[in-house]
């Protein structure tokens, strides 16, 4: 054979792997892929994942003392049995305070139900924190976790 046809051989065969790896995926990532949408969406004052939950209070960058109540709506789905995770963070990352949501309605639809929330927290030596709002997610799947992010003032 000669040098043309083995280059002519070898290119083909180039062309087809890369093409194979494109259409199987080769490459992709094995980590599984999480859903997370962690900076609010301001569609008024009030913080929110369009579509899936609305939080009114606290406002994005308001203060809040101890205890802290938070308000809002949220799918049906955000809940499992008619509760969902919050959490209060400092700057520097740590816990300072756990709840949970509570919807105030029937929670088994697909419309939004009010919920509310008290939760005592530390107080911290950082002067802004986030709150942390979590899909109660019993399957642990990663890909349906949905996450709400607020940034708050102490």
């Amino acid at each position: 054979m000669s040098k043309k046809s083995l280059f002519s051989i070898a290119t083909l065969l180039i062309v087809v792997v890369g093409f194979l790896a494109f259409a199987f995926g080769a490459g992709k990532s094995l980590a599984p892929t999480i859903f997370r949408n962690t900076k609010p969406v301001h569609t008024g004052p009030e913080a929110a994942l369009p579509d899936l939950i609305t939080v009114n209070a606290p406002l994005p960058n308001s203060v809040v003392t101890s205890p802290l109540t938070i308000s809002g709506k949220a799918r049906g789905s955000w809940f499992f049995e008619a509760s969902a995770p919050v959490e209060l963070r400092d700057s520097t990352g740590n816990v300072i305070g756990r709840g949970i949501i509570t919807a105030q309605g029937d929670w088994q639809t697909s419309e939004y139900v009010p919920f509310t929330a008290k939760m005592t927290y530390t107080k911290t030596a950082t002067k802004t924190g986030t709150l942390i709002l979590r899909n109660d997610n019993p399957s642990g799947d990663p890909a349906r976790q949905k996450t709400l992010e607020i940034p708050v003032t102490f």
